[in-house]
C-alpha cells in the first residue's frame, strides 16, 4: 500500500509547487507591469531618457542628483496637456459667450471680429490677428469679477463638447502626460502649467483634472483691480492686458510668478521655444521635452504649417540642443482616457 500511497502524494506536491511556483511569477509580472509609472508609453528611447533623467537627479550619491526643492517642472496646457485643435479651447469659450451676449450687443452684428465670430467664419476671425482676438476677449473675460467668471467657464466646462469627439473639453486630455505629472511628483517634482492660456481660465478645472493646484498655474492674464460692490469686497478684471504668457513671455511668467529656473519642461509648439531654451540653459542637468503631434487617426497631425501650435524652430533645433522630441503616434500607446459614461 505505501508503494501505491507515494507517487501520489510526490504527484500531489509536485503539483503544489508547480501551482506556487507558477503563481508566484505570474504576481511577479503582474508587479512589475503594475510598476511602470508610465504604462501609457511605449517602450523606447523617450520613455528610457525620461526614466533615466528622473532617477539621475533624484537618486541619492547620482552625480546629477538635484535637491527636491529644485526639482521644477513646467508643462504647457494647450497641445501639451490637452488637445487644441480645431482652435484653442478658450476660444471656443469665448466665442460661445459672443453668442450668449450677443442680444445686448446688436452692434456685434456689424462692428469686426464679432460679426466673424457670430457667423462662424473662423478663417475671417482669425486673419484679425491678436488686435482681433483680443477685443474677443476683453468683450467675455473683462468687466466681472473674479468669482463670475470662474463660475462662468465652470459652467460652460459641463455642457460644451468637443465637435469632433463630442467628449467634455476637460477630457481632451492626454493620458501619457497624466501618467508624466504623477510620476515627476511622486519623485519630488513640483509640477506648474505655464501656459499661453488665460491664468483665471485653467485655474476653474486644472487641479481637478490635473492635480496642480491654482498657485502652480502661470498664464496670460488681464490687469484687475481691487473693488468693494454693494459692501463686498471684489476683484474686477479689466480690459487692459497685464502679460502674454507665450513666446518670450514664458520665462518672464516664470520668474514673475515661480521665482526659480525649471529643471524640466515640456510643450508643443515654437510658442514654448524660449522656455525649454531658458530651462535647458541652466546649470547642472536639465530636461526639455516637445511633443509632435503625428497622429491623425487618434488624434491630429500637424506641425510646420499648422494656424495653431505650430512647430517649426523647436523640431529643427531639437537634436542639437538635446531635447526629446515625442512623436505621438510611435511613442504612446494611448492618447485619451477612457471616456466616462
Amino acid at each position: 500500500m505505501q508503494l501505491r500511497i507515494l507517487p501520489y502524494r510526490f504527484a500531489t506536491t509536485a503539483l503544489w509547487l508547480l501551482f506556487v511556483s507558477l503563481a508566484c511569477l505570474s504576481a511577479g509580472v503582474w508587479a512589475a507591469e503594475s510598476n511602470d509609472p508610465l504604462p501609457s508609453w511605449s517602450d523606447g528611447k523617450t520613455k528610457q531618457a525620461i526614466v533615466s533623467f528622473v532617477e539621475k537627479t533624484t537618486r541619492q550619491g547620482s552625480p546629477g542628483f538635484v535637491p527636491e526643492n529644485q526639482r521644477i517642472a513646467t508643462f504647457d496646457n494647450d497641445g501639451t496637456l490637452w488637445a487644441e485643435q480645431p482652435v484653442y479651447f478658450q476660444l471656443i469659450y469665448a466665442l460661445d459667450q459672443v453668442k450668449k451676449m450677443a442680444p445686448q450687443h446688436p452692434e456685434w452684428k456689424s462692428e469686426e471680429p464679432f460679426a466673424s465670430a457670430l457667423k462662424g467664419d473662423m478663417e475671417k476671425l482669425m486673419a484679425s490677428g491678436k488686435e482681433g482676438l483680443m477685443k474677443i476677449i476683453a468683450a467675455t473675460h473683462a468687466d466681472m469679477t473674479a468669482d463670475e467668471f470662474s463660475e462662468n467657464v465652470s459652467q460652460w466646462l459641463k455642457t460644451a463638447r468637443h465637435p469632433k469627439t463630442n467628449r467634455p473639453y476637460n477630457e481632451m486630455i492626454y493620458q501619457p502626460m497624466l501618467e508624466l505629472l504623477d510620476y515627476l511628483r511622486a519623485n519630488g517634482f513640483k509640477t506648474f502649467i505655464v501656459s499661453g492660456g488665460g491664468i483665471d481660465f485653467m485655474r476653474v478645472f486644472a487641479e481637478q483634472t490635473y492635480g496642480i493646484p491654482p498657485d502652480q498655474v502661470v498664464g496670460s492674464s488681464l490687469k484687475a483691480e481691487y473693488k468693494v460692490r454693494n459692501g463686498k469686497p471684489e476683484i474686477v478684471k479689466l480690459a487692459d492686458i497685464n502679460l502674454v504668457n507665450d513666446k518670450e513671455g514664458k520665462p518672464v511668467g516664470i520668474h514673475r510668478y515661480i521665482g526659480q529656473r525649471p529643471l524640466f519642461a515640456a510643450g508643443n509648439s515654437d510658442g514654448d521655444f524660449q522656455m525649454l531654451e531658458w530651462t535647458t540653459a541652466g546649470k547642472g542637468p536639465r530636461f526639455g521635452l516637445l511633443l509632435h503631434h503625428t497622429d491623425d487617426k487618434r488624434e491630429w497631425a500637424y506641425d510646420r504649417k499648422s494656424h495653431i501650435g505650430r512647430l517649426e524652430k523647436g523640431l529643427d533645433q531639437a537634436k542639437d540642443r538635446g531635447w526629446t522630441v515625442i512623436d505621438m503616434q510611435q511613442d504612446w500607446n494611448q492618447v485619451f482616457p477612457v471616456a466616462t459614461p
